[in-house]
C-alpha cells in the first residue's frame, strides 16, 4: 500500500520557531518613519504592537521559543498532514515527486492561525482589549477573529471592499467568531473617507486597509494592530510549517529539490521555505525556493526595489521592499489574498540576494490547476493555493522534458470551501486573466516620492 499521508505526534510539534534573520547573509536594511524618512527603532512601534512582538520583529536570534499555551491552542489543529500526490503525478504523467503540506484542517481553514494565535496571545498577556486589522478574502480576518475570540479581545476588521461583497461566509465566520467586519474603504476613518472622496466606486485593497486598521489602532489608547504577513514577526511564526515538514519527509525518506508557495505578502512561502532555506545557507544545501504570485499583482517579478509605506495613505513605516508602488489597485482577481502590492523586507532582500526565485502565473491557469488537483486529490484548494499548484505542476513538466526527476514540496495554504462562486465562474467559461500593462506598474511607481535604494 502506498503511504499517502505522512503524519506528526501532538508531541512532535515545534518547540520554537525559526528566524532567518540570524542567518541571512545581508540584513534587510532598516525601517524609517514615514515623517522624517529616518531609521526607526523598536520604540516607534509601541503604539501599534505589543512589547514581545516588537522584541520579535528586530530579533536575529536563530530560535524563539512558542509558549506552552500556544503550542497547545496550536494542538488544536496541529501537527497538519503532508500527503504524496499520487493521483496528480499519475494526471500529469510526470516522474517526478509531488508532496503537499495541508494546512486547509485549521479552524479558519487557512495557514493563517498559526501567527493569529500567537499575536493574540502576546496581546492578551500586555492587557490589551482590542485589536484592529485588515483582510484581503478573509483568511487572516476569519484568523484572527478566531484567535481574539479564545483570549477574550474584541476584533474589528476592515475586509477589502471587493472581497467583502464577493466572498460573504468569510464575513459570517468572522462575525460568528465574535468580531466587526467592515467593507473597507468605509466612512468610519478618514483614510478611508478620502479614499471615496476620489473614487466612490473604489473596490478597495489590502493598501487601504491597513491604513484603515492602523488609523483605528492609533487613534484608540485600547487598541493595537495586527498584520497576517509580510512584518518579520509573522513570518516566523508561520516557519511552524516548514519545521513540520522536514520531519515529516524525513519520515519518507525524502527531501526536495524543488519548494512552491503563493506570494501575497510572504507569510505563506516563508511558512514553508524558511526552514528549507536555512540548510542552503548553513549546510551546502541547494533547494530552489519560489514564490509564486498572480501576474495582476506582480511586484516580485516587475515591481521595484525601494523603499515603500505598507499602506495607502502612508501611515505605516516605510520598508525596503519589491514594490508596484502604495497607490497601485490590484484587479479583482478572487485570489484576494495575494492582492498586495509590496512584498515582506526579508523576503525582498533574499530575492535582491538570489537567494530564492519569483514567478507569476495568470488566474486561468491557476483554476485549471486547482480543478485538476481537486478532480485528483480531492481537496478543492483556495484560489491562492492554486497558484503553488501551477507552479507544482510546471516544474514537474520541466523536469520531465529534461529527463530527470525531482522531488517537488507546496504548501497548500488552505481550502476553497468557502469559494466556490470563483469555481462556478471557471467551469461556466466567465472567469477573467488580469495582466497589468508596463504603463499602469510604471505609471504606479512614478507616483512613488518614498526614498530610492
Amino acid at each position: 500500500m502506498k503511504q499517502r499521508k505522512i503524519t506528526l505526534t501532538e508531541s512532535e510539534i515545534p518547540t520554537h520557531w525559526y528566524n532567518i534573520m540570524a542567518d541571512m547573509p545581508n540584513k534587510p536594511l532598516p525601517p524609517l518613519h514615514p515623517a522624517t524618512q529616518q531609521p526607526i527603532g523598536p520604540e516607534a512601534l509601541a503604539p501599534l504592537f505589543p512589547m514581545e512582538l516588537i522584541k520579535q520583529e528586530v530579533s536575529t536570534d536563530q530560535w524563539v521559543e512558542i509558549p506552552d499555551e500556544v503550542r497547545n491552542l496550536y494542538s488544536i489543529w496541529r501537527p497538519t498532514p503532508m500527503f504524496r500526490a499520487y493521483e496528480l503525478e499519475k494526471a500529469i504523467g510526470t516522474k517526478s515527486k509531488i508532496y503537499y503540506k495541508y494546512e486547509g484542517v485549521s479552524p479558519a481553514g487557512s495557514h493563517k492561525p498559526n501567527t493569529a494565535i500567537p499575536q493574540a496571545y502576546y496581546n492578551a498577556k500586555e492587557g490589551v482589549k482590542k485589536i484592529s486589522t485588515e483582510t484581503g478574502a478573509g483568511q487572516w480576518g476569519s484568523s484572527l477573529s478566531f484567535a481574539c475570540n479564545l483570549f477574550g479581545i474584541e476584533c474589528e476588521v476592515f475586509m477589502v471592499k471587493v472581497s467583502y461583497e464577493g466572498k460573504p461566509y468569510r464575513k459570517v465566520m468572522m462575525n460568528t467568531w465574535g468580531a466587526k467586519v467592515h467593507a473597507s474603504p468605509s466612512q468610519l476613518t478618514q483614510a478611508g473617507r478620502s479614499i471615496l472622496e476620489k473614487d466612490p466606486n473604489s473596490p478597495g485593497s489590502l493598501g487601504i486597509a491597513i491604513s484603515e486598521a492602523v488609523e483605528v489602532a492609533a487613534t484608540n489608547e485600547d487598541t493595537k494592530y495586527a498584520l497576517g504577513s509580510v512584518l518579520n514577526h509573522v513570518l516566523m511564526h508561520q516557519t511552524i510549517i516548514g519545521l513540520e515538514a522536514k520531519k515529516q519527509l524525513e519520515k519518507a525518506g525524502d527531501y526536495p529539490d524543488i519548494i512552491v508557495a503563493p506570494f501575497g505578502g510572504g507569510s505563506n512561502f516563508a511558512g514553508i521555505s524558511f526552514p528549507f532555506l536555512q540548510d542552503n545557507l548553513l549546510h551546502g544545501k541547494k533547494v530552489r525556493a519560489i514564490a509564486v504570485e498572480p501576474t495582476s499583482c506582480p511586484k516580485l517579478t516587475r515591481g521595484v526595489f525601494r523603499y515603500d509605506f505598507g499602506d495607502t495613505v502612508g501611515m505605516t513605516p516605510l520598508l525596503p521592499m519589491y514594490t508596484l508602488g502604495h497607490n497601485f489597485i490590484p484587479s479583482p482577481i478572487h485570489a484576494g489574498g495575494l492582492r498586495y502590492h509590496g512584498a515582506g523586507a526579508i523576503i525582498s532582500q533574499l530575492l535582491r540576494d538570489g537567494l530564492i526565485e519569483a514567478t507569476s502565473i495568470n488566474q486561468i491557469e491557476c483554476f485549471e490547476a486547482g480543478v485538476l488537483f481537486s478532480r485528483t486529490e480531492g481537496i478543492i484548494p483556495a484560489p491562492e493555493a492554486n497558484h503553488g499548484i501551477a507552479e507544482a505542476i510546471r516544474q514537474a513538466k520541466i523536469a520531465d522534458e529534461e529527463g530527470v526527476s525531482k522531488t517537488i514540496l507546496f504548501n497548500l495554504c488552505g481550502h476553497g470551501n468557502f469559494d466556490l462562486a470563483s469555481y462556478e465562474q471557471f467551469l461556466a467559461g466567465n472567469l477573467v486573466d488580469f495582466e497589468v500593462s508596463q504603463a499602469d506598474i510604471e505609471k504606479s511607481i512614478a507616483e512613488l516620492t518614498t526614498p530610492t535604494i
